[in-house]
């Protein structure tokens, strides 16, 4: 049997947890990728008003994040964001358009969000496709994305 650790986050780790949460993970998993990341540390008796430190700081900025989040899905939700790709005599596109060059778009747009944030399925083609993004753990906005010919 594989021997679980105790460790506290201190960033948020997808499909694990939020910055200060308690969670139990293999040895291994902590030891090679947790610790060197520095994305956790070993729990330990002491460690609890680290804990109720880190969950502090993240109740506050939840708050102020939250505010701005609802500003966001506001400017986002419902547009249309345009992407000019190269495409083939056959209408397809050379590469494809992934969730960073939507990203990027809409940061013209005047909207920034973190590329990891947003949903969309692989975009191969022209034409006009639905992504989501995630402002905030509660938020989200839905958003279109229309690939035109360079």
């Amino acid at each position: 049997m594989s021997k679980s650790v105790k460790v506290i986050l201190t960033k948020t780790v997808s499909n694990l947890g939020q910055s200060g949460d308690e969670v139990h993970v293999k040895a291994g998993y902590a030891r090679n990728f947790l610790f060197p990341q520095g994305l956790a540390f070993a729990w330990s008796k002491g460690a609890g008003k680290q804990v109720e430190a880190l969950k502090r700081a993240r109740r506050a900025k939840a708050l102020a994040s939250r505010e701005d989040a609802v500003a966001a899905k506001n400017a986002i939700e419902g547009s249309v964001v345009t992407i000019a790709a190269k495409v083939s005599e056959s209408g397809k596109l050379f590469g494809g358009v992934n969730a960073a060059a939507i990203a990027a778009a809409l940061k013209e747009a005047g909207n920034a969000v973190e590329a990891s944030a947003i949903t969309v399925e692989p975009i191969k083609t022209t034409g006009e496709f639905p992504a989501e993004v995630q402002l905030h753990p509660e938020i989200s906005a839905k958003f279109t994305v229309k690939v035109v010919a360079e």
